[in-house]
């Protein structure tokens, strides 16, 4: 096991990658506990779990990257206190209102387009995925969202380690194009949480973050994103013993906040 590669979790979908030379911030969400944020359309909610990380806690940075433009995943804390030089891989739409903030380096990552960075001989890759935030015309009410493929390589040529993340969106017919163009994933780092507006599902529950993994078939999942708002339905516990009755061939890894698991490429299941 490559221990220089890791995730550490700080709350919500915040994380932190460390891939080789590279360190990625994956939702920046640091409101403490009892704080609310707004969600749009009307709608907000309250933080019950408090951030492992303040922002000035965090290790330098290489890029952040942003599934979507929500309260809950770029909050206030972190348009005040992020350094507005870092590169912000997201959607378009979030580019532009990261921009209006002076943001100066986001980037537009549209449906399977790519970013690359490179130190050395190391390279990490970044490929925008098909996702959505709720079914039919809600869709058009919420901001894009995506998905995204990091593929790290320590060399070039070298196989990569592949780390999908799912960002907050149901499982639609469209993934079924990334089980094609990826047909081995070795981590998913999945959006669970059961969020629900007006009794419509928003985010994954434990039915659909299982369904994900037989669609897909990573070999290991690390879930985030199921109990840290009030809008969130679904405990962690609903998804583990969705796991445990269907028993996809998958290792899941709970990471508490705080917490750091060691990333490997995986040759054989």
């Amino acid at each position: 096991m490559d221990e220089q590669n890791s995730l550490r979790f700080v709350g919500n979908a915040t994380t932190i990658l460390k891939l080789g030379p590279f360190t990625l911030l994956t939702d920046p969400n640091f409101i403490r506990r009892g704080q609310w944020t707004y969600l749009g359309n009307g709608l907000v909610s309250r933080r019950l779990k408090d951030p492992a990380l303040r922002i000035d806690e965090l290790p330098p940075l290489d890029a952040v990257l942003l599934s979507h433009m929500h309260g809950d995943h770029f909050d206030r804390v972190a348009v005040r206190e992020l350094n507005r030089d870092l590169p912000v891989l997201t959607t378009t739409q979030a580019a532009r209102h990261l921009g209006r903030r002076g943001f100066r380096e986001t980037v537009a990552l549209p449906t399977w387009t790519d970013l690359t960075l490179t130190k050395g001989g190391a390279s990490v890759t970044v490929t925008s995925l098909p996702g959505t935030h709720a079914p039919g015309p809600l869709a058009r009410l919420l901001p894009p969202v995506m998905g995204s493929m990091v593929e790290y390589r320590s060399e070039p040529g070298a196989e990569p380690l592949r780390i999908y993340l799912s960002g907050d969106t149901l499982v639609h017919d469209d993934l079924r194009e990334v089980r094609e163009r990826y047909p081995s994933i070795d981590v998913a780092v999945v959006h669970l949480g059961g969020t629900r507006a007006l009794g419509v599902l928003l985010t994954m529950d434990g039915a659909q973050g299982v369904d994900l993994l037989e669609l897909l078939r990573p070999r290991q999942v690390v879930p985030v994103h199921y109990d840290d708002y009030t809008v969130m339905k679904s405990p962690l516990s609903d998804f583990l013993g969705e796991v445990d009755r269907r028993r996809p061939p998958v290792t899941v890894t709970r990471v508490e906040r705080g917490g750091t698991v060691a990333l490997s490429r995986q040759l054989s299941r």
